[in-house]
This record gives C-alpha cells, sequence and structure tokens, in this order.
C-alpha cells in the first residue's frame, strides 16, 4: 500500500517528509497496512479504489505527522511517491460515516490488527521488545502522562467555588482530578482494570477504578 523509498544522493541538505518515511517502513515491517487491509474487508463496498485499510492508516499517518483534521491528509496526499495514493476528503468523510454506524465492531477489527502488528514489532525487537523478560515478579510498568486543565467547580450549597485541577487520562470516560492536592479518578468503569493511586506530584492519593 506504501510505496518503497530509496536513497538518492542530492545536493539538498534536508530531507522532506523524512519521518513519513520512518512511519511507512514501519508499517510495512510490522504488516499493519495489510493487517487493517484484512480487519476492515467487511466494510469495503464492491468497486471501491480505495482500500478501507489504507484510508485508516493514512490517517494515522498524518496524525503523526501532526495534523489534528481530516483535511490535513493534503499533506500526505501530496506526497505520493512517499504514502501512495491518497483518498479525497469526500471519501474518507464516506468512510468514516461507514465505520461510525458499526462502531464496536470497528474498534475491535483495528484493535485486532494493531494487536497483530505489535506482535511482530516485539518480536523483531527481541530482547530489545517491551515484554522481554516479563514474569510476575517483573511486570511491564506503564507511566500514565496527562495534561493538567486547572478549572474552578461549584461546592453547593456554599456560593464560594473551590479550584480543581483535571488531568485528561487517555481512556474514554476517564479523567483523574485533584481537587486542594488529592487526586482520583472518576470516570465510566470499563471493567475490573485494578486501581490507580500515586499520582505524580500529589500531596495525598484516593484510589479509584476506571
Amino acid at each position: 500500500m506504501y510505496p518503497r523509498v530509496h536513497a538518492d544522493i542530492t545536493d539538498v541538505a534536508a530531507i522532506e517528509h523524512a519521518g513519513g518515511v520512518l512511519l511507512t517502513e514501519t508499517i510495512l515491517a510490522t504488516g499493519l497496512d495489510r493487517a487493517l487491509s484484512g480487519a476492515l474487508r467487511p466494510w469495503r463496498k464492491p468497486f471501491a479504489v480505495h482500500d478501507p485499510g489504507k484510508i485508516v492508516g493514512d490517517l494515522a499517518v498524518a496524525l503523526a505527522l501532526g495534523g489534528d483534521a481530516m483535511s490535513d491528509l493534503a499533506t500526505v496526499r501530496a506526497e505520493p511517491g512517499v504514502y501512495g495514493r491518497v483518498a479525497s476528503d469526500p471519501t474518507v468523510s464516506r468512510l468514516i460515516t461507514a465505520l461510525a454506524e458499526d462502531a464496536d465492531k470497528v474498534v475491535a477489527a483495528i484493535s485486532a490488527a494493531r494487536a497483530a502488528a505489535r506482535a511482530v514489532a516485539w518480536a523483531l525487537a527481541g530482547q530489545h521488545a517491551p515484554d522481554a523478560a516479563v514474569t510476575p515478579d517483573r511486570p511491564v510498568v506503564i507511566d500514565l502522562d496527562a495534561t493538567l486543565i486547572a478549572s474552578l467547580c461549584a461546592r453547593s450549597p456554599a456560593p464560594t467555588a473551590a479550584r480543581a485541577t483535571r488531568a485528561a487520562l487517555p481512556f474514554r470516560g476517564c479523567q483523574m482530578v485533584c481537587v486542594r492536592g488529592a487526586y482520583h479518578l472518576e470516570g465510566e468503569h470499563h471493567g475490573d482494570h485494578g486501581s490507580q493511586s500515586g499520582a505524580r506530584g500529589a500531596s495525598s492519593a484516593s484510589e479509584g477504578a476506571c
């Protein structure tokens, strides 16, 4: 789905889209393009020119390159020698609309494709893989980062407002809230994933599940 890019000797000092080449080469090496194509095949319409897996991959590449809107695909589309053929905005919009109608199955399919590609990447990494030598006594430690958002929250029935700091965590419907130095997690419960405590920089911490 993505073309192979070859190095050449030129007089130009800068290499445009070098980071994008790293992304596409990683996609090819891990088989993520093929995994996405297979996973999203049920949502490909007959006689469709663009593969849904390629479109989703292009959106991910655009996001990794700093894009934050579908229109930022223009940057990827402008370099067919690096990213191959990229669908137009209307085509991408129609696909996203179709995928959204069956969101749960689509998310599960994309997650399965990502898991397969991750397994390949970690296998290629060997002893340098994140799961190398993992045991119950030496688990994988995930250090979560968050974006702090200072806000004022009303305290009923008191007329005054208390300052709260909210940390947006990378989980659906979940956020970490700090009120006067005490951290806790609040949000929708999506299964028993254990408790989180000991937030970085907190003077005290309370536990929650999300």
